[in-house]
């Protein structure tokens, strides 16, 4: 039974997305609206893409389409379009992640949809989004983020360019801006009536996340009596982010007794709260920095020092000192380790494998203390056909008999 206590109990969304950007409707699922994955007879890819796979289906199915019921649908037939139409009645949302016009095409695109229900949101979800001269590019994930400026190109050393390990970003952000509007878009069209149409690219997301350093650039090409640094650096126009940050001392990682950790004393109350706490109040007296945004930039002489320094303490001694004495310290993780940090497993518990198919995050915002619960695991291809046929369209034995004769599941649906 759903939780009609959840965030969004009572919200209904059909999904026709894919791979991906179907994170966007889990987001909606894990908070508490009933979405409908609408698959095309057999189940939709995912399952079979992206490694690892559990129980040989793909982690990314297990994880993406958690808390969603599925039926099968063929929209390449009338009585197809028929039953998706019906689903759209009494829905609030409708989410695409095809490219740019696949639902029109079918009769089905938000002008369509919103002559049966005028409330109705639909949300388009794509690559490189609905206008511009990519539009209609083919394209995966990691071509957002490396279109977004976010990955620097690696050179082996045979000399060969290569794809560097890094975190994905459009594949993330977009379904998040999505979601966040798409919930936005329901809250008007219960007020006024009218619905909207949605539309989010995940390469505008990954430009959007990531916005503090084109923007940076983007300032650096006004006069430099206009915009300077900071006043610690002599106001010199550093690179902006982390690029900035090879030569930072009091700003940087250091190897600790068993890891590494981050110390971050940029301004000087931690500074000096972190020199007072290892006994070595000359660094301060001799270094005191300016009072923000100091990283003492090399100076290879403290660099060294605080190298031999943070090597005699480990990774969880130097984090317990950094609440105790008040500066800034954090741990440095990897996506193996980070399971074990014990600030992780206090904020995510996982989801378990023997609940959801794979041990899964969970959605990461409580609410009144509590992490919400997806209501069921990832589903099989149209597991849900009868429920929903009967349960939510009404639909009654000779109906749906007739429509599976028409070819609107597919072939041998059950």
């Amino acid at each position: 039974m759903p939780d009609v206590t959840a965030p969004l109990a009572g919200v209904r969304v059909v999904d026709v997305s894919m791979l991906g950007p179907g994170a966007l409707t889990t987001h909606l699922a894990d908070l508490g609206a009933d979405v409908i994955k609408v698959e095309p007879p057999g189940g939709e890819y995912i399952r079979r893409m992206v490694w690892p796979f559990v129980d040989g289906v793909s982690l990314l199915h297990w994880h993406i389409s958690r808390g969603k019921r599925s039926v099968e649908i063929d929209l390449r037939t009338d009585a197809g379009v028929e039953v998706f139409r019906d689903l759209v009645r009494n829905a609030d949302a409708v989410v695409e992640a095809m490219r740019p016009g696949a639902l029109d095409r079918r009769g089905l695109g938000f002008e369509a949809l919103k002559k049966i229900n005028p409330r109705i949101v639909m949300c388009s979800i794509s690559g490189y989004g609905a206008t511009g001269p990519y539009r209609d590019l083919p394209s995966h994930g990691i071509a957002y983020d490396t279109w977004a400026g976010i990955v620097n190109p690696a050179v082996d050393e045979n000399g060969f360019t290569y794809l560097p390990e890094h975190a994905s970003i459009g594949i993330h952000a977009g379904p998040l801006y999505g979601a966040l509007t798409l919930v936005a878009a329901v809250l008007r069209a219960r007020e006024t009536g009218e619905g909207a149409h949605v539309e989010v690219a995940q390469s505008d997301a990954a430009a959007a996340m990531d916005w503090l350093r084109s923007e940076t650039f983007r300032a650096y090409e006004r006069p430099e009596d206009e915009v300077t640094g900071n006043p610690s650096d002599n106001y010199e126009r550093r690179p902006p982010g982390t690029a900035g940050m090879e030569d930072a001392v009091r700003y940087q990682i250091y190897r600790s007794a068993d890891g590494y950790v981050l110390f971050m004393a940029s301004e000087r109350k931690f500074w000096r709260n972190f020199c007072e706490g290892i006994g070595r109040m000359d660094l301060f007296e001799s270094r005191p920095g300016h009072e923000y945004a100091d990283h003492a930039r090399g100076d290879l002489e403290l660099r060294a020092e605080l190298t031999k320094i943070f090597a005699t303490r480990t990774t969880a001694e130097w984090i317990r000192f950094s609440g105790e004495v008040n500066t800034t310290i954090a741990p440095v993780n990897s996506p193996k380790t980070i399971a074990n940090d014990p600030q992780f497993q206090e904020r995510l518990p996982w989801l378990p494998a023997s609940e959801f198919g794979a041990d899964e995050l969970p959605f990461p915002v409580r609410m009144n203390g509590e992490l919400p619960r997806p209501p069921r695991r990832a589903p099989q291809p149209g597991e849900h056909n009868a429920e929903v046929l009967t349960g939510v369209l009404g639909y009654d034995e000779a109906r749906i008999a007739e429509l599976r004769a028409a070819g609107a599941f597919g072939k041998g649906s059950r």
